[in-house]
């Protein structure tokens, strides 16, 4: 893989961000606590969140950066 990482969050609108994901998360999890106030519940919709966190935050990033640093391409610019 080339040294230059690339960054996959430049080519992603602002809705599909860290801090949007992120955030989107956080109410979710509270938001169903304070909806239901079931805490099985709660627990349920945080493995979901943190599952999603993980492909999207982690997983997507690395995948992106050994796709394109495999294949010795970088993102066309607009």
């Amino acid at each position: 893989m080339s040294s230059d990482k690339i960054n996959p969050w430049k080519y992603k609108p602002w809705w599909c961000q860290p801090w949007s994901i992120l955030l989107t998360g956080i109410i979710v999890i509270f938001g169903s606590w304070e909806v239901t106030q079931l805490i099985w519940l709660s627990i349920l919709v945080s493995l979901l969140i943190l599952a999603w966190w993980s492909y999207f935050l982690l997983i997507w990033p690395k995948m992106v950066n050994e796709y394109y640093g495999s294949r010795g391409e970088k993102y066309r610019e607009n």
